[in-house]
């Protein structure tokens, strides 16, 4: 699976050019856009995983613009940037059908954390299947025909966000933010003991699916 597709509509030329680098730093498809019309239009072509939207855009309010895409029917999560800190305006944020709200200035990790759970969110219903691999996140299990194993949580987020994946090169450092929590300190040869340990669960389901190493990135399922 491809990356994240992120669509960032901010009309604050030196934050969109910060947010285009940092998520793509961070392993996300990033499109950005400056107005709500553009918005629209890029979505029209095609819609994106989530939407990153500032609410005081030169041509609309973007909470109108979420009102719109969600007419049309784009269910991606949304998240509201704004300088407005009252409640009032975060709950119009939320009757227009945004997901969550984060003020100006913010830090950069706590977007890109709050992205992530959204996304997670998004799609936190279904079962991940890469070939004859199933993650049931319900079960905490990893199965192929009629064969499973239980994962711990933290092997059960590694391999999921190697599924989200599968096929690409995932970056080690986007492996440990996705399987442990912040602030957590996990050295390189933790990351290796527990691939070695999905490895051996993997071959146990006699699984076609494996965990390739790509020396110098990351670690790639296919």
């Amino acid at each position: 699976m491809a990356n994240p597709r992120v669509l960032v509509v901010e009309d604050d030329a030196d934050l969109r050019r910060l947010l285009r680098r940092g998520l793509d730093e961070e392993g996300f498809d990033v499109t950005t856009v400056a107005r709500g019309s553009e918005a629209i239009e890029t979505v029209a072509k095609g819609a994106p995983d989530a939407l990153v939207v500032d609410i005081g855009l030169p041509d609309a309010d973007g909470r109108d613009v979420c009102q719109a895409l969600r007419a049309r029917g784009v269910e991606a999560p949304v998240l509201f940037l704004t300088a407005r800190e009252a409640v009032s305006d975060r709950l119009s944020g939320f009757n227009a059908g945004g997901d969550d709200y984060l003020t100006k200035p913010f830090a950069f990790a706590e977007l890109v954390a709050r992205l992530r759970a959204l996304l997670r969110r998004a799609g936190a219903e279904a079962r991940t299947v890469v070939g004859d691999l199933r993650l049931d996140p319900a079960a905490h299990a990893a199965a192929s025909g009629e064969a499973s194993v239980q994962l711990t949580p933290t092997e059960f987020r590694l391999l999921g966000s190697l599924a989200a994946h599968a096929g690409d090169a995932v970056r080690r450092r986007e492996l440990v933010r996705a399987a442990w929590p912040d602030g957590a300190i996990v050295h390189d040869n933790t990351l290796d003991v527990y691939v070695a340990r999905l490895r051996r669960k993997l071959r146990d389901l006699d699984s076609a699916a494996e965990i390739r190493t790509v020396h110098g990135v990351g670690y790639q399922l296919r």
